[in-house]
């Protein structure tokens, strides 16, 4: 729905890794409200350089009025007749009235399946130039960046804080936090030493990547570290955007359900990891694990699935070395690419030659040395 309604960032607050509240004019360390034209609201101290005027455009359809047209009834024959405006009446599957079906896989009073394909492709175009922005500017410092998604309660906050207490000191992390309100998931990050961006939406259902790129603007980067970004908790909002991440991980704890897959689909089809959290609970909740195994694999066949508790190092340690894993292939992946360009401007230049090997030119010095 918010593809169709574009109801994204406009009353956005961000704070500062350092914890400086948004919303006071003059609070504490003389943060600052700031309102941008785009409606984007954040708190900053005296001095901080912000000289990002950009907008992020949103589309706001006023209602649609499909005027004189032809109608199809389910007997097959079609008139022309005139009406007020009107909702197309559901797919009725013998008890089910599924809005879901049509191009656009949704539905809006008013509007009809081929506008809310236009404005869904608008608000996404928009978005995807942010999202490649954020990406390319990741990509340049090294930094894997997770888009952390799934429904309220899950465990997304206290799944980081066990994380990034355990890999202290091992891995640089930052971590970009979001809900609709308080700070209160950020203070916990901040609280164990990491730096924290806290995005409050508003009556915004999810981050996107205009919102990420402020976000990012404050926080000091983890060169070849990690970047945590935790999605507003919802379900359906969230899969439509690109942030900028280099992956997708969806979290379900075991108490919401073996079905939940199939009920929300397009959250877990996008996820290159699905976390089971809680997973120390399952016994206790009459939680069925490998039928929710088999409904993540039914949804995305390609995605790795981990059974994780916050408890202990132990019900970490196999996301943790995912963690590992997964940052060593994006860093080879970008030394690679880099490599590849700078043999094609080599090559561009006219100056294009083997590599030697590690040592080799030490070793070819030394034989000329000794020649002489």
């Amino acid at each position: 729905m918010c593809t169709v309604c574009g109801c994204g960032g406009d009353g956005a607050t961000i704070s500062h890794p350092q914890g400086h509240e948004s919303g006071h004019a003059h609070g504490t360390g003389g943060a600052h409200v700031h309102t941008h034209a785009d409606g984007t609201t954040h708190s900053h101290a005296h001095g901080d350089p912000h000289g990002h005027a950009h907008a992020h455009p949103h589309d706001h359809p006023q209602g649609h009025d499909h005027g004189r047209h032809g109608h199809t009834h389910p007997h097959g024959h079609a008139h022309p007749h005139d009406h007020a405006p009107h909702d197309h009446a559901p797919h009725d599957g013998g008890g089910t009235l599924d809005y879901g079906q049509g191009p656009a896989r949704a539905h809006a009073p008013g509007l009809s399946q081929a506008r809310m394909v236009e404005i869904e492709t608008g608000i996404l175009a928009k978005n995807d130039a942010y999202a490649d922005a954020n990406r390319a500017r990741l990509d340049a410092g090294g930094i894997l960046a997770l888009n952390l998604l799934s429904g309220p309660g899950a465990g997304k906050t206290t799944l980081l804080v066990e994380t990034l207490k355990t890999i202290a000191g091992r891995l640089p992390c930052a971590v970009v936090e979001g809900d609709q309100q308080t700070d209160n998931d950020a203070a916990r990050i901040r609280a164990v030493g990491v730096p924290a961006v806290q995005i409050n939406t508003g009556k915004g259902c999810h981050l996107d990547a205009h919102m990420v790129g402020r976000a990012l603007d404050k926080l000091p980067l983890p060169q070849g570290g990690l970047l945590f970004i935790e999605n507003v908790g919802n379900l359906v909002c969230p899969a439509a955007f690109d942030l900028g991440e280099a992956a997708r991980v969806t979290l379900i704890s075991v108490a919401e359900g073996d079905d939940k897959p199939l009920k929300y689909p397009d959250i877990f089809e996008g996820a290159e990891l699905v976390l089971i959290t809680k997973a120390d609970l399952a016994p206790y909740v009459d939680a069925d694990l490998a039928a929710l195994e088999r409904n993540i694999a039914r949804v995305n066949p390609k995605a790795e699935i981990l059974r994780v508790s916050a408890r202990g190092e132990v019900g970490l340690s196999r996301w943790i070395g995912w963690l590992e894993r997964r940052r060593a292939t994006r860093l080879e992946a970008l030394a690679a690419a880099a490599e590849a360009r700078a043999r094609t401007l080599r090559a561009a230049a006219g100056v294009m030659r083997p590599v030697p090997p590690a040592g080799a030119a030490d070793g070819a010095g030394a034989v000329r040395e000794a020649q002489r």
